[in-house]
């Protein structure tokens, strides 16, 4: 039975994850319409531009963007990355984002690439994540507020990119007090283990967020001649919210290494009391062990020897020792 091919999910054919893709045309004006990939070529607004995503591992799609793009840009496009970047050749920009999955933990991002191929006119978006479901296709052929340039479409992309981590981020927030709670109780050992494994998921999710800056960042300040003062604002704006995001990342790994710094005062402490305690007993117990090995030996001359009584006088005598000693020492704080 599992030999049968399956039809593939008439969603995923018709937000172009299967075959030569997807394509939109927005009118420039927030309009935005859907047409067949395989239809006549569409005539594009005077201030509008054509969108074509589609998925990076179908090979229909690859077909089709090496007859379009040349195949040294094809697999520009396709070829998995392990960073975020921002490449401008000539009037033309490529910008690889990673973007969490739906639904994902803090501890497995699932991070999934998102490829764009932007030029004047034109975006061609690669990748396997579902593009017109992640940009919210449905609401802005209804609210009939598309984005109305390419800047303005990789703009959005970055805020929804940043949407998708926010919560992620304040779970890991909400993690670091659960441990700061759990060191006021002193349960240290717990709370080494959760700040080990929270301070490697912020390193990942500081490595998703600063190159995803730089990315916008480099955009914006590129030198591109379809990119008009508008479009760097947006550009601007969607920095700033994963700016605002990576600074928070910043504050929480500052505040692990406190919480670590706590830790670390706690068993010091802890090792410090139990030293003490030691060292109260091994003064206590010195003058007494004395005593009782020098009375103890097997020569002639021991005093109260042939006392029936000497046993228990002597006890009491080193008890008493024993308490003068730990009153000395609690008026002198050691205890």
């Amino acid at each position: 039975m599992d030999d049968i091919p399956h039809e593939p999910p008439d969603r995923a054919v018709q937000n172009g994850m299967i075959g030569v893709g997807a394509v939109l045309v927005f009118d420039g004006k927030g309009g935005v319409i859907r047409h067949e990939p395989t239809a006549a070529e569409v005539k594009i607004p005077l201030r509008g531009f054509k969108l074509v995503c589609g998925n990076s591992k179908a090979p229909e799609f690859k077909v089709w963007l090496k007859e379009e793009l040349g195949p040294f840009n094809a697999d520009l496009l396709t070829v998995p990355s392990s960073r975020s970047r921002c490449t401008v050749i000539e009037d033309r920009a490529m910008v690889v984002m990673r973007v969490a999955r739906p639904g994902a933990e803090p501890e497995d991002l699932g991070r999934q690439l998102l490829t764009l191929w932007i030029e004047k006119g034109r975006v061609i978006i690669a990748s396997e994540l579902n593009i017109l479901d992640f940009l919210g296709l449905t609401k802005w052929e209804a609210s009939h507020h598309a984005p109305v340039s390419p800047a303005d479409l990789v703009s959005r992309l970055g805020l929804r990119a940043a949407d998708r981590l926010e919560p992620l981020v304040e779970r890991l927030g909400d993690r670091l007090d659960e441990i700061e709670e759990s060191l006021i109780i002193q349960n240290t050992s717990k709370a080494q283990g959760k700040l080990s494994h929270l301070r490697r998921t912020l390193i990942s999710f500081r490595r998703l967020v600063w190159p995803q800056r730089d990315v916008l960042n480099t955009l914006e300040i590129e030198d591109l001649s379809h990119f008009t003062a508008r479009d760097r604002l947006r550009l601007r704006e969607a920095s700033a919210r994963s700016a605002r995001l990576g600074d928070e990342l910043q504050a929480l790994s500052e505040r692990a290494v406190l919480v670590h710094e706590q830790i670390i005062d706690a068993r010091a402490e802890q090792m410090n009391r139990t030293m003490l305690v030691l060292a109260a007993v091994t003064v206590v117990f010195m003058p007494l062990t004395l005593l009782t090995g020098a009375l103890g030996m097997n020569v002639a001359g021991i005093p109260f020897s042939d006392n029936p009584h000497a046993f228990w006088v002597v006890c009491v005598a080193l008890f008493v020792l024993s308490l003068t000693l730990v009153w000395w020492m609690r008026g002198r704080r050691w205890l």
